[in-house]
């Protein structure tokens, strides 16, 4: 029997859901509504919600990340120490620190410290994260790869981290009886762990030396970024693929289904992943992933898929033309990629957390 009222640190939700704050709502919305109270910018519908200011998401850039700190450490520091009997629950890590609240903190992964670039978060990275691990009563990894990488490099006890599997939107997400269309398509953010200088001159080489190719097109959806979008267009005008290359800023959950249906392959050539989501919303709709050794993605598969070396440009481009050329893989992956998928699920996810916190 759960004894401890959740309090769920949903401060990071957005109007825009990506990457954590899509993981923050959809676990959110799975948790026993009976057990938790959720403090967040606005609601899935949730009962025993209450507001707190939008001015905490990431849609509102870079203070917004300032503005969540001083609230973690302040506002919710404070409203846990009235609520005695409540553990924090927050799909991302971040909690108060120095302030002796029990708290399980979600794990995405720990890129910024093993891709580490300039940004205004590092210090961030290196020196909030890895004290909010510390003092957290458990710590929640999404994948095998992740845990690993939180005990070897932040000397976090095995006996404190849990790895729980995450899941995707089965309402939204599954095959369609749709005619594949001359593209392969990315979904990523503009960063440079996601790759793709090397996806575009692996496309680029693809074109050029395979007249079968001529119209292949690469539609790359991912927000704009002001630091790296320009860079990557730059080279695509220099490769001379410029013409064949869709940036795409955003697009609707239905969009999504649409071009996850009609791709050829989704390419996911991540240097690394902590757990790699449209690779797993790729095989609820059946279709063939060309996914990274590395990280979490083999895990995630099941080492099906077409896997390559994100750091070889014959590998990526390999693992292009097998998967144009390759009819027999294409179809079974489009029966064996639903049943892969159908492992993860919200409501495991939540069933798991709620246990853990039972026996805390």
């Amino acid at each position: 029997m759960l004894k401890n009222r959740i309090i769920f640190n949903g401060s990071y939700f957005s109007k825009k859901p990506n990457g954590i704050s899509l993981v923050s709502r959809e676990l959110a919305k799975s948790i026993n509504p009976n057990l938790m109270t959720l403090l967040a910018p606005f609601s899935d519908n949730q009962t025993n919600f209450q507001k707190i200011s939008d001015k905490l998401s990431p849609d509102f850039g870079l203070y917004s990340h300032a503005r969540r700190l001083f609230w973690n450490q302040f506002h919710l520091g404070n409203y846990l120490k009235k609520e005695k009997d409540s553990i924090l629950l927050s799909p991302l890590p971040e909690a108060p620190i120095f302030r002796g609240i029990q708290s399980i903190v979600l794990v995405h992964d720990l890129l910024p410290l093993r891709i580490p670039y300039l940004t205004p978060l590092l210090p961030y990275h290196l020196f909030y994260v890895p004290i909010v691990l510390k003092n957290a009563t458990k710590v929640l990894c999404n994948s095998l790869a992740t845990a690993t990488e939180v005990h070897e490099k932040l000397n976090i006890s095995h006996k404190k981290i849990e790895i729980v599997k995450l899941g995707f939107n089965r309402n939204t997400l599954k095959p369609l009886k749709r005619v594949k269309e001359n593209f392969f398509l990315i979904i990523a953010r503009h960063a440079p762990h996601k790759n793709i200088p090397r996806i575009l001159k692996a496309f680029c080489n693809l074109k050029k030396f395979n007249k079968s190719t001529k119209d292949l097109r690469l539609k790359i959806v991912g927000q704009y970024n002001k630091k790296f979008t320009p860079s990557y267009i730059k080279l695509s005008y220099k490769l001379g693929i410029e013409k064949y290359c869709d940036w795409i800023y955003l697009i609707s959950e239905n969009e999504k289904l649409e071009l996850l249906n009609r791709c050829q392959a989704l390419i996911i050539a991540s240097l690394w992943e902590g757990f790699g989501l449209p690779a797993l919303e790729a095989m609820a709709c059946g279709t063939l992933v060309i996914a990274s050794n590395k990280g979490a993605l083999p895990e995630i598969l099941n080492n099906n898929g077409i896997l390559i070396d994100p750091n070889n440009l014959s590998s990526i481009e390999a693992g292009m033309k097998r998967a144009l050329n390759d009819e027999l893989l294409r179809d079974e992956f489009r029966a064996t990629g639903p049943l892969i998928a159908n492992k993860f699920c919200w409501k495991t996810t939540a069933k798991q957390i709620e246990e853990i916190i039972s026996e805390i």
